[in-house]
Parts: C-alpha cells; sequence; structure tokens
C-alpha cells in the first residue's frame, strides 16, 4: 500500500489554498498513492478570530467539505483532510479532519480533542477553546487494503493515551495532521512521532503545514512517515510545500507488536 503525506502553506485565501492543495494530491494519485493525507487547517490558516469565523462555515454547506469529496471520487482514493475549521454555532467553531472514500463519501470525521491553549513565548501565545469547541471521542476507520486508520490533530500528538487506544482498537496507521510551532516543531516533532510509533507498533503518517504563512504564523512543516518499529520511511527535511510517500507493509505492525507487546500492558500502578 503507498501512501502520502501532503505539505502545505496554506494562507487567508480559501480558494486558492484548494487550488494548491489539489495540485499536490493529484500529483500523489498519479505517483500511485492509495490514501493520500494533508495537514491541519488544510482550507484556511486565519489567526484573526474574527476573519477565521467570518470565513468558514457548517459542514452541509462548506465548500471545501464538497470539493474534497468530488476530488477522491474522482481519484478514486482515500483523501484525508488533516483538518478544517468548521463552524457549529454562532461564534463557536470545531476543528475537523475528514476521511472521505473514494466514492467521494465520508467515511469518518473526527473533532480535534487537545485544544492547544499554550503559552511558547512572550511574543507567541495560543487560546484554541476561545474558538473551537473540543472533541468529546477517538474515531478510526477501514482506510483500504486491510488497514484501519486512527484519527489525531497536532497537540493530540502530546497524550499517549489517545495512542494507545487506536492500537488497541487496531490501528495500523495513525494520522497526525499538524501546524507545529517552529520553536516546538524543532524540539519536539520528530520526536514525539516517533515515540508514537514506536509505543503502539503503527505506522503514523504526519502531513505538516510549513514555512511563514499569510497570518503572520510560522509553522515547522518536516513532514513524516514513519514505521512501525520507529524508523523514519520517508521525510520533507524542509517547511516548502510538496510531498512524501512510502510504501507500507501492514504486517510490519504485526511483528512490531509481536515483538514488543509493551502498547497491550495495562498494569495497575496503585499504591497500597
Amino acid at each position: 500500500m503507498r501512501i502520502a503525506a501532503v505539505q502545505l502553506r496554506s494562507g487567508v485565501d480559501i480558494d486558492a489554498n484548494l487550488r494548491a492543495a489539489e495540485a499536490l494530491i493529484r500529483e500523489a494519485a498519479a505517483d500511485g498513492a492509495a490514501f493520500i493525507a494533508t495537514p491541519e487547517m488544510t482550507h484556511l490558516m486565519q489567526r484573526s478570530r474574527r476573519q477565521l469565523l467570518a470565513s468558514i462555515s457548517p459542514q452541509e454547506t462548506d465548500t471545501a467539505v464538497q470539493f474534497f469529496a468530488a476530488l477522491a471520487a474522482e481519484l478514486g482514493v482515500h483523501l484525508l483532510i488533516g483538518s478544517l475549521a468548521i463552524l457549529v454555532a454562532a461564534g463557536r467553531a470545531v476543528n475537523r479532519s475528514f476521511l472521505f472514500a473514494p466514492t467521494g463519501d465520508i467515511l469518518a470525521s473526527y473533532d480535534k480533542i487537545h485544544l492547544f491553549d499554550a503559552v511558547i513565548s512572550p511574543q507567541e501565545k495560543w487560546q484554541e477553546s476561545r474558538t473551537y469547541d473540543r472533541g468529546k471521542k477517538a474515531v478510526s476507520s477501514p482506510v483500504g487494503g486491510g488497514a484501519i486508520l486512527g484519527l489525531s490533530i497536532c497537540y493530540d500528538l502530546r497524550f499517549a493515551a489517545l495512542y494507545r487506544h487506536y492500537a488497541a482498537a487496531g490501528a495500523h496507521i495513525i494520522a497526525v495532521p499538524a501546524a507545529f510551532t517552529a520553536p516546538t516543531g524543532k524540539a519536539h516533532w520528530e520526536t514525539l512521532l516517533r515515540a508514537r510509533a514506536i509505543e503502539t507498533g503503527s505506522f503514523i503518517i504526519a502531513p505538516a503545514q510549513g514555512g511563514r504563512h499569510e497570518d503572520g504564523r510560522t509553522t515547522y512543516g518536516h513532514s513524516l512517515i514513519i514505521g512501525p518499529w520507529g524508523e523514519v520511511l520517508a521525510q520533507a527535511g524542509h517547511d516548502e510545500p510538496g510531498i512524501v510517500a512510502a510504501q507500507i507493509d501492514l504486517q510490519q505492525v504485526k511483528k512490531a507488536r509481536a515483538r514488543i507487546p509493551a502498547w497491550n500492558h495495562n498494569p495497575d500502578y496503585s499504591v497500597s
């Protein structure tokens, strides 16, 4: 099974972002990828809360949802749009992943559970909970070739219990679409991704936003595909738009979990 991660530098123009994502998704499909994943906030990187809320729509009328459904159907691929900002109420949104079947149908959607409320530095502060409602459940889905995909988004990566849940549920691949900040990406991105792969014996696909965006933020890029033994199978190594792809063998998941079954051990740590 060939899989591909699309790296983007989305801006504040939704139509332009859709065209940029489309070009790279088509390139990945032409290269033989049966499963293609894009980053967090594929359709819009807008730091202004007011402008973001004025730009987005409910799922039923969202042009990006319709656009990517049609593209998945045209290309005949499983397509994970890492996330879109979806309006759910006045002044409130969710950060939602969409997994499209090769028919264009939505196989699964996942709302980001762990919201990024953090102070990176005096100059860089984030409070996603001011705009977004948190998701309430983990979501996994078949993704072709007998594979099961577990869904997560960006900051979820720091919460190992979610990934253990996916391994226990039988996931072969776990997606981590992201828009990691440059400082945290440089310090933690690859280390955390490889740790989650090793801990769960899963393939990790991590498509990222990268570079300086129109809204003023800078993201880390360096999209990765990692094997269940923690080995890097493909990596961007930069923050420019592009694709990384790898051929994966689901039997490697079974072998890794048989060699080190720690992912399935749940000891009682209570102290008497």
